[in-house]
């Protein structure tokens, strides 16, 4: 009897997925990346949040992003790019990276995001980041030091091709597997951001799945 209710359940859970799928549209829901773009990891889907701390839209993505991240499969890996398009956006992006080195990212990730979106505080403004991070207890010396690493400078510049190569037009951008791209326009929504990269997350196993038995084939000898 317990092994029936599995199995039921197992049904029900494919059907849902399914079904989820066949309402997902390319062109509506999201588009595709032309030409996909590699990712690091073969055995895993792979999504990718490109943000800018200043957007308002990423802003309010993120509560959601954050709670669908607790709970990824273990198939699943995440990562968040700061969008280098220009100058002006690297100011800030240049402050997640820092904090990222000096191993501070989460706890400030969303304060970061909250003191320019709640309290007004322009981050992109040098004079301004140092007063607050001084309010926020963080070495400020240490931190314009760490901003100047090798290490810092060169995710800054990989930022800058990785916004190039997938094309980000806007943010925030959500690209699963290198393949699919989706954001809250294509969406309509934070709440439907990530029920549609869910989707994309179910349509990304789903290929690997199908071409692993292919690649795992052996070539016939001549």
């Amino acid at each position: 009897m317990f092994r029936k209710l599995i199995a039921v359940a197992a049904a029900a859970l494919c059907f849902a997925t399914g079904a989820a799928l066949a309402q997902l549209q390319a062109g509506k829901d999201y588009s595709r990346l032309d030409p996909p773009q590699p990712t690091d990891s073969a055995d895993k889907v792979e999504v990718v949040e490109f943000f800018w701390y200043g957007c308002g839209h990423c802003y309010k993505l993120e509560p959601a992003l954050a709670n669908w991240t607790k709970t990824l499969p273990k198939d699943v890996t995440f990562k968040r790019i700061p969008a280098i398009p220009n100058d002006a956006w690297g100011q800030t992006a240049i402050i997640y990276y820092t904090l990222e080195a000096m191993g501070l990212l989460d706890k400030y990730h969303q304060k970061v995001f909250d003191a320019m979106h709640q309290d007004n505080v322009i981050l992109s403004n040098r004079k301004v980041r140092d007063e607050w991070l001084a309010k926020q207890g963080i070495d400020v010396a240490e931190f314009n030091k760490v901003e100047k690493s090798f290490s810092v400078q060169a995710k800054m510049a990989r930022a800058k091709q990785l916004t190039a190569a997938y094309k980000v037009s806007g943010v925030p951008s959500l690209i699963v597997n290198g393949k699919y791209m989706t954001s809250n326009e294509l969406a309509g929504g934070p709440e439907r951001v990530v029920q549609v990269t869910d989707g994309l997350v179910a349509m990304s196993r789903r290929e690997m799945a199908a071409a692993a038995p292919a690649a795992a084939k052996p070539v016939a000898s001549k």
